[in-house]
């Protein structure tokens, strides 16, 4: 297999004396001056658009390639799965006997399913998702208390806790900002006034 093969290049390349991997690493630094080169003609035929195109997409690719970076370590380090949905739990109950050729067909008719349900049928999937939102939140805080351990704070969760407004202070931001808009409305009709 390719990664056997991988494996015995790999092992090869380490017993090589430096001498002989001199010519190897000369190849690469010609090849990279090419490339370097070949890249510079590219990019400088490029209008500006098509230039912030390239940009944009290959910031993408990074992003992309960070976030699946994140979730590998996330998985290495044994974070919990999510609470599934009650829905989550229908389908994954269901789909092997479902009807439909394809896969998305299947998801289809279970959806349909799924809406016609009443509250009644539904309940069951329902008390399922909500012990296991209840199964998911015990297992977050022992794996958030064993990151602190480990000294990963940044991988806990932020505690993010928001002040509840009083009625009285909203209200009274409601009606300040009414009365910008509205001093804002009576400037615009003076200047034209003025014209």
């Amino acid at each position: 297999s390719n990664t056997e093969l991988i494996k015995k290049l790999a092992g090869a390349w380490k017993e090589l004396p430096a001498s002989q991997k001199q010519v190897y690493e000369e190849a690469k630094k010609t090849d990279w001056k090419r490339y370097g080169e070949q890249m510079a003609a590219y990019k400088a035929q490029l209008t500006p658009a098509q230039a912030a195109a390239l940009k944009e997409e290959r910031r993408k690719q990074l992003a992309k390639r960070r976030s699946i970076r994140a979730k590998r370590e996330l998985n290495l380090l044994g974070k919990p799965k999510r609470a599934r949905s009650g829905f989550n739990i229908f389908l994954s109950e269901n789909f092997q006997e479902s009807e439909g050729n394809s896969p998305v067909a299947k998801l289809k008719k279970l959806f349909d399913t799924w809406q016609k349900m009443s509250a009644s049928q539904k309940q069951p999937y329902l008390q399922l998702a909500e012990d296991d939102k209840v199964r998911y939140e015990n297992e977050m805080k022992s794996w958030e208390a064993k990151m602190i351990e480990l000294g990963r704070e940044d991988l806990v969760r932020a505690k993010k806790q928001r002040l509840k407004k009083k009625p009285a202070e909203t209200a009274k931001q409601t009606e300040t900002a009414k009365a910008k808009a509205s001093s804002s409305g009576k400037k615009a009709k003076l200047k034209k006034s003025e014209e």
